[in-house]
């Protein structure tokens, strides 16, 4: 039976996040016409003990961790809902009424498939004590990308494309399935109408050296993205140009991102054969339309 929507969540080891997370949203749903489904991405933190909390979630998962990636290509096709809202396992809706929101947004853009949400970035000890700077509204606009800790699409839109890429672990799946969405016709909304708050510490992911971990995948995924839907010999030169300018901005500045500017180097040439199977250009139309289109403002 079609639900209104499902909240689909994707969790790796950050247990009290995801309760928090949970807990929001319960708040705001209508568990007979709602949902929430939730991926535990080979967790040891003991996040499976939320399942005795949270009996009406419905709950996925591995023993190994397969990435976010593919995760939510597992995810999303357990969905019953007619939307399908995705939040990171630390990010909420500021919006009570954010389904509602949505669903007026694409009753009036009907071209719309994907509408991406504002995001606000930082810890802060109740959503009241957000600082108004951040909550500040601005017209809603066409993009050309999302970011995955909130957003929303239509399932029969979804299901027109190869939904998040199995090629790709972590970052940069969002604008696999953004490409594939436009590719269809369909529209990238930006909208600021749903704000949602990404409980991040940058301070800490800093110290802990994220940066270069997300800077080496990235690379990675952006060389293969590249591959999968440019046509050639554009993409070989999209590929130049992307490692050159990765090369002289951070890898000779830094050995611990020249470390990973190599792993990635060596990764998209290890497994060229295997990303070859993935590969299908888009339209140029689309393409022309991809590289018009503004980045969402986060």
């Amino acid at each position: 039976m079609e639900k209104r929507a499902s909240i689909l969540i994707v969790s790796r080891n950050r247990r009290e996040h995801l309760r928090k997370t949970i807990d929001i949203l319960y708040r705001n749903l209508n568990m007979e016409t709602d949902e929430i489904r939730v991926f535990l991405d080979g967790c040891t933190d003991n996040s499976e003990s939320l399942k005795k909390i949270f009996p009406y979630v419905y709950w996925y998962g591995s023993d190994t961790m397969i990435g976010a990636s593919g995760a939510r290509n597992i995810l999303y096709k357990t969905a019953k809902g007619a939307l399908l809202f995705g939040f990171d396992d630390d990010a909420h809706p500021l919006q009570r009424n954010f389904i509602e929101i949505t669903q007026k947004l694409f009753d009036s853009n009907s071209n719309v498939g994907l509408i991406a949400f504002k995001e606000i970035r930082g810890v802060f000890e109740s959503d009241n004590l957000i600082p108004k700077k951040f909550l500040a509204e601005e017209p809603d606009i066409l993009v050309n990308d999302f970011v995955g800790c909130g957003f929303v699409v239509k399932k029969k839109v979804y299901e027109r494309t190869r939904g998040f890429p199995e090629w790709i672990d972590i970052y940069g799946e969002e604008v696999c399935v953004a490409i594939e969405i436009l590719d269809k016709g369909k529209d990238i909304l930006y909208t600021h109408q749903v704000q949602v708050n990404h409980r991040v510490d940058r301070i800490m992911r800093n110290k802990t050296g994220a940066g270069y971990f997300r800077f080496g995948k990235q690379l990675k995924n952006t060389a293969w993205f590249y591959f999968v839907y440019y046509p050639f010999p554009l993409v070989l030169k999209k590929i130049g140009k992307l490692y050159l300018h990765n090369l002289k901005k951070y890898g000779i500045k830094d050995s611990r991102f020249f470390a990973e500017y190599c792993k990635a180097f060596m990764t998209n040439l290890f497994y060229f054969g295997m990303i070859m199977k993935y590969r299908l250009p888009v339209k140029k139309r689309t393409l022309k339309k991809f590289n018009q289109l503004p980045k969402p403002q986060y």
